[in-house]
């Protein structure tokens, strides 16, 4: 049997560590290896002091490709020489000698008012005067100050350095325990920075530069540099380019006539549809339909609360506007989840259509809900119609994302168990991946509900009838009451809907 040295095997370990932190490091190898066995002997933070960054602040990290950390400390850095530059030469006392500025031109005013008071014995003189004495005052006031301004740039200055010395020190102190982090994340990825690049100690270099240059030129002379004020634009611009999206809106207007009538027939159609069912039919019938599906869904306690919010809606008056809303909600959300579940499949299968699909859906999430009523007010008219595509615009991402999250969710071996066995696509779809998915494409189908009634209130605006209808109204008139009422009304057909979709849990 062959005898291996423990003492060997032991120091192969180290040397080896040793390597890779040099191969790590690139300059300054021996402090790295000497600070990153100090600091890997315990767990935690260990207190030690890189006295380069301290010097370097920002730049270090940048040199080391600590990109995150420069960010932070260069705005520390920031903050501390703009107070320094304002108490070296800023203009500390501008404000108030503007103030005063004005108050003696508003004094001047006066003094010829008293003038004209004088020479004609207007009875207004004596007021005249009393308010030259006030606005005099104020004047000494103003100067007083900015000559006191004026005076605390020492302050300034003193301030700037003890907070420059204060963040270099933390740099100082912090700046080995992030570059060992970074040691260990190299270890495992060497695609993360290492060594110490001279091109990025040049781009960390300018970029200090630029962004500590003109804030300290801005806040210390603000009128000094006027394109540092006011980014450059001419507001002609912004016109022609709000004329060329006006053309686009008219050209498409008069060629997609006959689509966007047919669409604004259909979603009347549908909508009427779902209003006949809701509002035609005896409210009784309604109401016991509804706590029905509460109880099987999610149980008695679900039912109990279903009858109550009904209750609720009936007694004060709010019945056939909250039917209405929910007929709204019910196609908006009905035409969203048609939609939106086999496109979140189809999504889920090609990456690269959901790579292209995404930004879409982040637009429509991001887009405040108000903007979405001009264009569909500019194709398709206000009413219902227009509502419910409004409603279905906001609502649709989430039900697409959730149906693409869960799919690619379900378990690869259980795929692949599936598809060991004989599985076709159409099987392994409809009874391996949607009933594993299921779950989290219901999450996707409880929030496009609860967004489209966010859009309740919004889609009033367009003419879309319904509970947002007394909201809006109640804002016009002041009326806090009626308005809350009318809230806790949507709120409640927000909650009946969410808990019969959402079901036990």
């Amino acid at each position: 049997m062959m005898h291996v040295d423990p003492s060997k095997v032991q120091a192969s370990t180290p040397s080896r560590l040793d390597a890779l932190i040099g191969e790590f490091a690139g300059q300054s190898q021996g402090y790295y290896r000497r600070v990153f066995h100090h600091m890997m002997e315990a767990p935690g933070y260990r207190l030690t002091v890189n006295m380069a960054a301290g010097l370097l602040g920002p730049v270090w990290f940048g040199a080391r490709g600590l990109w995150s950390w420069f960010l932070g400390t260069l705005l520390l850095d920031t903050l501390a020489v703009i107070l320094m530059g304002m108490g070296l030469f800023g203009d500390l006392g501008r404000e108030a000698r503007l103030r005063a500025e004005q108050i003696a031109q508003t004094l001047d005013l006066r003094r010829q008012q008293i003038e004209a008071a004088e020479a004609s014995g207007a009875a207004s003189l004596e007021a005249l005067q009393r308010a030259a004495a006030s606005l005099q005052d104020a004047l000494a006031g103003a100067e007083a100050a900015a000559g006191q301004a004026a005076a605390g740039g020492v302050m300034y200055l003193l301030g700037g350095a003890a907070l420059l010395v204060l963040f270099r020190a933390a740099i100082a102190v912090l700046a080995n325990w992030t570059l060992e982090a970074q040691f260990v994340r190299w270890r495992s990825d060497r695609r993360e920075a290492s060594g110490w690049a001279t091109e990025r100690l040049v781009l960390a270099c300018a970029i200090a530069a630029v962004v500590i240059g003109l804030s300290m030129m801005k806040f210390a002379r603000p009128d000094a540099f006027g394109l540092l004020n006011a980014f450059p634009t001419n507001r002609d611009w912004r016109l022609n380019v709000g004329d060329g999206l006006q053309g686009i809106f008219d050209w498409t207007k008069v060629h997609g006539r006959g689509f966007f009538d047919a669409l604004t027939v259909g979603m009347r159609t549908l909508l009427d549809w779902i209003e006949v069912v809701l509002v035609g039919t005896p409210w009784p019938v309604v109401a016991l339909v509804f706590v029905m599906l509460a109880w099987l869904s999610g149980g008695a306690r679900v039912a109990i609360f279903t009858a109550a919010a009904l209750a609720y809606l009936g007694v004060l008056d709010f019945w056939e506007k909250a039917m209405t809303t929910i007929a709204l909600l019910g196609a908006a959300a009905l035409i969203s989840i048609t939609l939106g579940i086999p496109l979140g499949i189809y999504c889920a299968r090609r990456p690269r259509v959901f790579a292209v699909v995404r930004p879409v859906l982040d637009f429509m999430q991001s887009m405040p809900s108000f903007v979405y009523l001009i264009p569909v007010v500019a194709f398709i008219g206000a009413g219902k119609p227009a509502g419910v595509v409004a409603t279905m615009i906001f609502g649709s991402p989430p039900v697409i994302r959730f149906t693409v999250l869960g799919l690619q969710q379900v378990p690869a071996t259980v795929r692949e168990a599936a598809m060991a066995f004989g599985a076709t696509p159409s099987y392994l779809l409809w009874r391996v991946d949607l009933p594993l998915a299921r779950k989290t494409i219901m999450a996707g189908v409880n929030q496009t509900i609860l967004l489209s009634l966010a859009m309740v209130v919004v889609a009033s605006l367009i003419g879309a009838k319904g509970l947002g209808e007394d909201v809006l109204e109640a804002l016009q008139y002041a009326a806090a009451g009626q308005g809350i009422l009318a809230g806790l009304a949507i709120l409640f057909c927000a909650l009946i809907l969410d808990r019969i979709v959402a079901g036990r849990k």
